[in-house]
């Protein structure tokens, strides 16, 4: 499934290229049609429009053999690269504020835990978290003595609205509600900002899905989901 990029209107419509060409340009690569996250920070890239020059533009910022993803407007086809299709899934917003719930205390996860955010997501978020994706925004975590239990934080980054993710429960705690904690932290904050939260969940994750719908967070739309691997050199789409 291709979006128009002629149809847009809306920020999220395109949330990485927005990002990218906007709050979060300091980490990217690309520029005109086509843009991608250094490669250290995150695997996503992004198209304006399904042109055809965009997908050229696209084709030259991925290495061969390199598998990337995308969150809205696919690129046109093209010998280069070969797109899937994962989605459609769900993008939400929050407009108002949870209330606060009692629990573990909170940290907020700096350089010095990295090591332990790399470890949780490669446990149950793979592919999608870098060793840079710290970076993208403010990152909470909850420890049980030296292990970190859950954690979530802020990625894409455009305008008023910031994007939560990286919402991991390691699996020996599920069920204690430290998800939830870490979102209403992470949402208030926001917030108070000024700044609208958004998130995008596959509605097959049906524990994930109700847990934001219990929070407040509303559907705004289905958008397009999709991973792109860039083809070795002399070899074509079949």
């Amino acid at each position: 499934m291709y979006y128009s990029g002629s149809a847009l209107h809306h920020p999220l419509d395109n949330p990485i290229w927005q990002a990218l060409r906007t709050d979060h340009a300091v980490f990217a690569m690309g520029d005109g049609r086509a843009a991608r996250y250094l490669p250290a920070v995150a695997p996503f890239v992004a198209v304006a429009d399904d042109d055809p020059r965009s997908a050229a533009q696209l084709a030259a910022l991925i290495a061969p053999g390199e598998h990337a993803f995308g969150v809205g407007v696919a690129p046109a086809p093209r010998d280069a690269f070969r797109v899937e299709s994962h989605g459609p899934i769900a993008q939400m917003t929050c407009d108002s504020p949870l209330t606060a719930v009692s629990g573990p205390a909170i940290t907020v996860l700096t350089e010095a835990h990295y090591a332990d955010m790399l470890e949780l997501t490669a446990l149950v978020y793979p592919e999608y978290f870098r060793p840079r994706t710290p970076e993208m925004g403010r990152y909470l975590g909850i420890y049980d003595g030296g292990r970190l239990a859950a954690m979530a934080g802020e990625r894409m980054h455009t305008g008023n609205f910031r994007e939560i993710s990286a919402v991991c429960t390691h699996p020996d705690y599920l069920g204690r509600g430290l998800a939830r904690q870490l979102m209403t932290e992470l949402c208030n904050h926001m917030l108070r900002r000024g700044e609208t939260p958004f998130l995008h969940v596959s509605r097959q994750n049906h524990r994930a899905k109700a847990l934001y719908d219990r929070l407040g967070f509303l559907d705004r739309c289905d958008i397009e989901h999709w991973a792109l691997e860039r083809l070795p050199v002399g070899v074509d789409v079949a």
